[in-house]
């Protein structure tokens, strides 16, 4: 068993409209997307559990996405509904939000796109910066850019700073690869691309020398906490941004790598308590001071012997 606290995991959650909704996520076992009141329930359990840290991610509803992902930024978004009522209910609990724009644009792209299918900067760091303020003035502590748009944690965080939001801290997916360890997410959000793929602004998985200067990068620009995703395959790069930055690093472990333990264990492979030890070992040990894993509440009962 690892020496490890539950204190260094962060759960994520999918939240969405309605009451009383637990919609099991296809490929996925155990996890499901919540309605506000049922996560809420949820991170109340985490927390118990000695979890301090959740990760939110939006589900848009039917209808609601538009060329630009406007729902992302607007007022009474689930997001931002989540973030208000966790507060109200739940003390001690650090509220990291995921910003990108896939979850609610038509396109499924991670930015805002020109007739010619290409990114339009300057609206898509525009509307990263909407989504962040939305989610800070709803009380969230952390957001987390994950559209790997250029300067995107520069814009944001001088968004934040001129709105008096000084506070909020930034933890950039810095080093987020184009990855096949996707797939349930996107299931989980709706947010594949409709057309194309993400290649032209996620990391090509074999250049270490562009995910390290992405790190850096971020740094410069202001973020508080950077991130390797996924993180199995890019143990290499989690240990290279240990000796090399000065900064907290979290690292993904991703909707893939979990299935990827579930399904295993499902057909008789392994042991899953076992296997995802053995996982949570090798990434703390590759220097991730942070784990994002959807086996969080797992790990934590396991630790406490339950």
């Amino acid at each position: 068993m690892p020496k490890f606290s539950p204190k260094k995991l962060i759960m994520p959650y999918f939240v969405v409209e309605g009451s009383n909704k637990k919609e099991p996520v296809p490929n996925m076992p155990g996890v499901a997307r919540l309605s506000v009141d049922n996560l809420c329930n949820d991170v109340e359990e985490a927390k118990r559990l000695g979890i301090n840290r959740v990760l939110i991610f939006g589900v848009c509803p039917s209808g609601s996405k538009d060329k630009f992902g406007s729902y992302g930024y607007a007022k009474n978004s689930i997001v931002s509904k989540a973030i208000a009522e966790l507060k109200r209910k739940i003390k001690g609990i650090f509220i990291i939000t995921d910003v990108c724009l896939c979850a609610y644009t038509s396109s499924g792209h991670c930015g805002i796109l020109t007739k010619d299918n290409k990114i339009d900067s300057k609206r898509t760091l525009d509307a990263l910066s909407k989504i962040a303020l939305a989610h800070a003035a709803s009380g969230a502590d952390w957001v987390a850019p994950s559209a790997m748009a250029k300067k995107e944690v520069f814009a944001i965080r001088k968004a934040l700073d001129k709105n008096g939001f000084r506070e909020v801290q930034i933890l950039g997916y810095s080093a987020k690869f184009f990855s096949n360890f996707y797939g349930p997410f996107r299931q989980a959000l709706d947010s594949a691309p409709k057309f194309g793929d993400r290649g032209a602004y996620q990391l090509n998985y074999d250049d270490k020398r562009k995910a390290l200067k992405e790190i850096g990068d971020d740094i410069k620009e202001g973020a508080d906490m950077v991130m390797v995703k996924p993180a199995l395959c890019y143990l290499d790069i989690i240990r290279d941004a240990r000796m090399r930055f000065g900064r907290p690093l979290a690292a993904y472990n991703t909707s893939g790598e979990y299935a990827f333990v579930k399904m295993g264990a499902k057909i008789g492979l392994w042991q899953e308590k076992e296997v995802v030890f053995e996982i949570i070992a090798s990434i703390k040990r590759a220097g991730a001071d942070f784990i994002i894993t959807y086996h969080a509440k797992d790990i934590a009962k396991w630790l406490k012997g339950i």
